[in-house]
């Protein structure tokens, strides 16, 4: 069987989201999401921070792609370029309700909503994360068969579950090897050092036997 960029794109990504799940288990964050390719998903993201003057909703593990922003002086809302045709908000600052419509695999990964404010003690931008943040997983990638018998296609949760799993188990045997690591390291500090021989004692007793 052969495994479309789709299914290779989602196994990957459904990997890299192992590392955030634990982030997005705060208060107001909903945690993974699941969606059907097509669908769509309303991010709602608010915040109890004082004073913020701006927010951001950002994609990917680390933050890196800016899906909109919108600032508390004015009422515009500004979307990715390549996204405004998908993506709709309505804003009553600071909570904003935001519209992900046509679903694609590409879309997995997790989303987080960003609040900045103006620290008055060194006037330098503080950034915080919002309620609200999300992991969505869209599922459906299409999978090919040499043969084209679609009764030997495997879902494609199958696969997720695969990883998910696989994932999981090497996260336990990283974690039970550092543990043995550590006991191993407080076994050889604890254990007993050779007593030193007395070498003065040595040197007098052999003194007594010359003397005779």
């Amino acid at each position: 069987m052969i495994v479309s960029k789709s299914a290779l794109w989602l196994t990957l990504t459904s990997i890299l989201c192992l590392s955030c799940c634990t982030a997005l288990a705060g208060k107001g964050n909903t945690g993974p999401v699941w969606k059907e390719i097509g669908g769509s998903i309303t991010i709602q993201c608010k915040t109890t921070m004082k004073d913020s003057i701006s927010m951001s909703l950002r994609w990917g593990l680390h933050e890196q792609v800016e899906i909109l922003s919108a600032a508390k002086s004015t009422s515009n809302v500004t979307i990715k370029e390549d996204l405004k045709h998908r993506v709709k908000a309505k804003k009553n600052y600071p909570t904003l309700d935001i519209v992900i419509r046509n679903l694609t695999v590409e879309d997995t990964g997790a989303y987080w909503c960003l609040y900045k404010k103006l620290d008055s003690t060194d006037y330098s931008l503080k950034q915080e994360k919002g309620d609200g943040s999300v992991l969505l997983v869209v599922k459906g990638a299409a999978l090919s068969c040499e043969d084209k018998d679609s009764s030997e296609k495997p879902p494609s949760t199958l696969v997720l579950m695969s990883v998910l799993t696989a994932g999981i188990v090497l996260l336990i045997t990283f974690v039970l090897l550092f543990i043995w690591i550590i006991f191993k390291i407080k076994a050889i500090r604890g254990s007993p050092k050779p007593r030193r021989v007395n070498t003065n004692d040595v040197y007098e007793d052999m003194r007594g036997t010359i003397r005779r």
